[in-house]
């Protein structure tokens, strides 16, 4: 069934699940002595929040474009956004086939195993997202309305446990002063982590600070629907993190690895790393190798601001901003350090890849 409410005094919708019972919340923070603070922000910011959403629906509808009914994830081929249309398109694998741009609008997508994840903005003032979980046909099973703007989907390969990433401050990574909320839902459970920052997290053997600002973001699971990989800033320095979910904790890696993104095989980690300090040309993309830590950089030069996806076991595929200076393409490289950048699509983002 299909379920749209989007209540004004909580930060989600609990909407009701297919086939899962009510969504509920888990994972809150297990730190007794803070609990009398908790209830007096949780209260204050959720009156806060609760206006935003009512405003983002006060705001009235806004136009969505939805699939066309012959649009599905049953067809093997690249899935991306395409920016002149806004909706989601395919690309054929074989030679010589034309793109089909028939999805619903997005600004932000994923697809696996059986789910696809659309992020979008509504109208209103703060803005708002709204993410939008998919079945293979494009029919709405769930929908949650998310104070921010969106910025990374993810879904695990079976299709069972999606995160996604809004920014609650700001709008890059770039940026100095940005703020994340990153959730994570599990369709088997019927469970939402509103947000993962509450995970009880270790640096170097040593839990940080309480008081630590810190932002999660860019979600990536294993095959197991357990284990996950993210990247968490903490005292102005970003870690790769390796998280369990049943276990809802997590432990830093390494220093200096945003946006992973886990290999089909589960053993390696694409990532962007900091080589300059200023918001010019921050970045590089690099694989690291989880068994020894080792990594190296790809063939591609170019500064990218991106969580990639793997095309494949050798092949990682990310936006780049275009020359027109307001959309992206999609490029892929070589993950090995081979090779050269290749042009996939103008115009296109929020590459997917289902064979």
């Amino acid at each position: 069934m299909t379920t749209d409410t989007t209540p004004a005094d909580v930060f989600e919708a609990a909407l009701e699940p297919v086939p899962a019972p009510e969504f509920t919340e888990e994972r809150q923070a297990p730190a007794a002595r803070l609990v009398v603070l908790l209830v007096v922000v949780v209260t204050l910011l959720g009156a806060a929040v609760g206006f935003a959403l009512h405003t983002c629906q006060r705001d009235g509808p806004h136009r969505i474009v939805q699939a066309d009914a012959t649009f599905t994830l049953d067809e093997p081929g690249l899935y991306y956004r395409d920016a002149a249309s806004g909706r989601i398109a395919r690309a054929p694998h074989r030679d010589g086939g034309s793109a089909v741009a028939g999805g619903p609008s997005c600004e932000r997508f994923y697809a696996a195993g059986d789910r696809a994840l659309c992020l979008r903005t509504k109208p209103g003032r703060p803005p708002c997202t709204e993410a939008v979980v998919y079945d293979r046909h494009f029919h709405r099973l769930h929908t949650f309305v998310l104070p921010g703007t969106p910025s990374l989907a993810r879904v695990s390969p079976s299709g069972q446990v999606l995160s996604w990433t809004t920014f609650a401050t700001g709008r890059s990574y770039a940026a100095t002063g940005f703020g994340t909320r990153t959730s994570v839902l599990d369709l088997r459970t019927g469970s939402l982590v509103r947000s993962i920052e509450t995970i009880p997290l270790t640096i170097d053997g040593d839990r940080p600070d309480d008081s630590d600002p810190r932002n999660f973001w860019s979600v990536s699971f294993a095959a197991d629907d357990n284990r996950f990989y993210a990247t968490v800033s903490v005292g102005g320095r970003t870690h790769l993190v390796e998280g369990d979910l049943r276990a809802w904790s997590a432990h830093a890696l390494r220093e200096n690895v945003e946006c992973p993104a886990l290999s089909p095989d589960g053993t390696r980690i694409a990532f962007k790393k900091r080589v300059s300090p200023g918001a010019a040309d921050p970045w590089r993309l690099y694989v690291l190798d989880l068994a020894d830590l080792h990594e190296h950089a790809v063939a591609e030069t170019r500064s990218v601001d991106d969580q990639v996806a793997w095309l494949d076991a050798g092949t990682l595929a990310y936006a780049l901003p275009a020359q027109d200076g307001h959309a992206t393409d999609l490029w892929s490289v070589p993950a090995d350090g081979t090779g050269r950048p290749h042009l996939l699509a103008a115009g296109a983002s929020s590459p997917a890849n289902l064979a």
